[in-house]
């Protein structure tokens, strides 16, 4: 009786170990990826080494080597924004964070490869700062008549903000000012030694030119009211893009000494080519909606990076790879 119990035990206990077996199986398989990750070299686009684009892109490049190991990356520092649009449209880049209004100049203006650009991710805002010495007697950006004004390098994205609110003030940007190439890279120096008199600079908070700058050089950040900012969306329905904001007073806080700042924001885009491989734009996509906080430990606009708000990335449409990742991810 006892052995036909135990052979009896073995014959229910063999199914049970089977069915462990298979429920292992399955978890595993639900666990481990599903494919392969991509290989091969890409470029991404970024901006000055002084700037936030840089940085993401350093940090970004890290992210991407823990989740792409067989993808080597290839940074490219830039003027900025207009530049990395035009980069990515002809090929000569791959991926590039850009400004939306940036994007959207370059399609109004039909520039060679405007219809192959795709948008990946809505990252952060960049704010527009316009720097000048503690001292100076520029209180608003109509008191820039006659100064020395760094508007950025000719391709970068300040460039094309600060002449849109140059002209929004009433101020044309070659005649009314003596326009400089200034930028985050020379801009602190030249505004130090007395070289210029203000410059303008659009990015993330805070920007590293600038938070170096308050280390050894006391100055001030000028507002930019909302009338400026209606200004600029009565000269064209296309300046939708800008929105009247406040740059908060722990962006620079020995600067701003508990007081925020009048200015305006644009968002900031991570674009593609539309014949960028789908799977690699997917993961990529994933590598950095996953990759917020430990970038954003170091480069603080990451941190306003959002699964909720990436998806819009007007004025252009997802690629399909992003396409891909979002539905996966989506409730």
């Amino acid at each position: 009786m006892l052995q036909a119990l135990h052979r009896y035990g073995a014959h229910r206990a063999l199914p049970a170990a089977t069915a462990a077996l298979v429920v292992l199986g399955l978890l595993a398989w639900w666990l481990w990826p599903r494919e392969e990750p991509p290989a091969g070299t890409i470029t991404i686009s970024t901006g000055a080494e002084e700037g936030v684009y840089y940085e993401y892109g350093e940090r970004l490049r890290t992210a991407i080597a823990r989740d792409m190991p067989d993808v080597k990356v290839v940074l490219q520092a830039s003027d900025g924004s207009q530049q990395n649009v035009a980069r990515v449209a002809t090929g000569e880049a791959d991926f590039a964070i850009a400004a939306a209004d940036a994007v959207d100049t370059y399609r109004l203006n039909r520039l060679p490869g405007h219809s192959r650009l795709r948008g990946m991710a809505r990252l952060y805002d960049d704010y527009v700062q316009l720097v000048v010495p503690r001292s100076s007697d520029i209180d608003g950006v109509d008191d820039l008549k006659g100064k020395r004004v760094g508007l950025g390098p000719d391709h970068s994205g300040v460039r094309l903000i600060a002449n849109r609110v140059l002209r929004a003030a009433g101020l044309d940007p070659q005649r009314d000012i003596e326009p400089a190439t200034d930028g985050i890279k020379t801009g602190p120096a030249r505004l130090r030694d007395g070289e210029i008199d203000a410059f303008f600079w659009s990015g993330g908070l805070p920007t590293r030119g600038l938070a170096d700058l308050a280390k050894a050089y006391d100055f001030r950040f000028v507002e930019i009211d909302s009338g400026t900012v209606a200004a600029l969306h009565d000269q064209s329905d296309t300046f939708g893009y800008y929105r009247s904001s406040v740059m908060p007073a722990e962006a620079y806080p020995s600067i701003q000494r508990g007081r925020t700042v009048q200015t305006l924001t644009v968002a900031n885009l991570l674009i593609t080519r539309a014949g960028v491989d789908p799977r690699l734009t997917e993961w990529l996509t994933r590598t950095v909606i996953k990759s917020r906080d430990s970038i954003g430990r170091h480069v603080h606009s990451a941190q306003l990076v959002d699964l909720r708000t990436a998806i819009y990335t007007d004025p252009l449409s997802l690629h399909e790879g992003a396409r891909r990742y979002y539905r996966s991810v989506k409730p």
